[in-house]
């Protein structure tokens, strides 16, 4: 059954994802939805993805309590910045981070989190420095973004994934 269906739970996000997208429940849908549930389960196989674990899932809903709340405060921010609401002078700029974290999982979380924030951008990480560059729309205070990025992300996601 492995073979046939490598990623069940992959599988079945792609079929419901594909049915959402297509706002309709029918019997087409549903076979063409399955098919693609079933080649997206294999090409993951190709990837050879390294196995992993969370170890921490209360700390895992920690984190994405405070993603929510980065996220909204973050939307709020940029509104006021495209609204032209407070004139003092915007400067963006580039943060670079180093990292403690290496585990790909946990990575790239990071990244998504990082981007999905309103006002920040994820741009480059040297693997062999474990440095992060990130690009952030106001930037008032590079600590404080270093500080923020170590402490109240890499810091949860270290206890889940390492």
């Amino acid at each position: 059954m492995t073979r046939f269906l490598p990623f069940p739970r992959v599988s079945f996000c792609l079929l419901a994802l594909w049915l959402l997208l297509n706002q309709a429940v029918t019997v087409g849908h549903v076979l063409l939805g399955c098919v693609i549930a079933l080649v997206g389960g294999q090409i993951l196989t190709v990837l050879e993805l390294p196995s992993t674990h969370v170890r921490r899932p209360g700390v895992l809903l920690r984190l994405l309590g405070w993603v929510a709340i980065d996220i909204i405060r973050s939307n709020l921010a940029v509104g006021r910045i495209i609204l032209g609401f407070g004139r003092r002078q915007r400067k963006s700029g580039f943060v670079n981070i180093p990292l403690d974290m290496r585990n790909p999982y946990g990575l790239a979380m990071l990244a998504c989190i990082i981007t999905s924030t309103p006002g920040t951008l994820w741009v480059n990480f040297d693997a062999q420095k474990g440095l992060l560059m990130i690009h952030v729309l106001d930037l008032v205070d590079e600590a404080e973004w270093i500080r923020t990025i170590k402490q109240r992300y890499e810091r949860h996601l270290l206890e889940i994934f390492e």
